[in-house]
């Protein structure tokens, strides 16, 4: 069944940042989605990999970071500290909502949104419950990964080399609970036949396992 998402203005800060929220009657958990750089809550990738999830039970809430004013400007982008004080506010305006508030929460990101989504997990420990990377560059997280609790998965391409490595050095320094899962034959944006699908997938299975009342 596919869940249509409907508008939301995403408060807190001052800000207002426009999202998309999409909440199945038997939601067990919400995900929010950090996207890469250069993306937004339109992100066809994101938004097939959060319809999987729909379909699986989880509400998802896909929101712009940044303000269009800020998004001209490319070095906010790459302010990874800037990304996930949004992804902490967002929190903290899901969780004043009657519908998604009392649910446990989750983080999805994409490229630098990965990043975001685990210095976002390392600041509010007792609120996220699980995060998942597709594609990301975690090793942005610095100093953070160090400090996440939360169940983490990194998914990478099988060919997408240089990224590998990476996440590979950022599991290292993590203590939390982590797993790595290459996708064979996929690039970094997953652009091949039934990889994205791999990706939607693997992280519904973990979000299911991880996002319990």
């Amino acid at each position: 069944m596919r869940y249509e998402p409907v508008d939301v203005a995403v408060t807190f800060d001052g800000l207002e940042l426009p999202g998309l929220l999409s909440v199945p009657s038997d939601a067990s958990g919400l995900v929010v989605f950090a996207h890469g750089s250069g993306s937004s809550r339109l992100s066809p990738r994101n938004n097939a990999v959060a319809a999987r999830l729909n379909e699986r039970g989880l509400a998802t809430l896909l929101f712009d970071l940044l303000t269009p004013l800020e998004s001209h400007d490319r070095a906010n982008v790459f302010d990874i500290e800037l990304l996930a004080s949004r992804l902490v506010g967002a929190t903290s305006w899901v969780t004043g909502r009657d519908d998604v508030g009392m649910m446990p929460l989750g983080l999805f990101g994409a490229s630098t949104g990965a990043a975001a989504a685990l210095v976002a997990a390392a600041s509010v420990p007792e609120r996220i419950s699980a995060v998942v990377s597709r594609g990301g560059r975690p090793d942005l997280a610095g100093d953070a990964l160090g400090s996440v609790r939360a169940p983490t998965l990194l998914i990478v391409g099988g060919n997408d080399v240089e990224v590998l490595e990476l996440n590979r050095w950022a599991l290292s320094r993590m203590v939390g609970p982590h797993r790595l899962v290459v996708v064979p034959g996929a690039g970094h944006l997953f652009e091949e036949p039934g990889t994205l699908e791999q990706v939607a997938e693997l992280a519904g299975g973990w979000f299911v396992e991880h996002l319990q009342r």
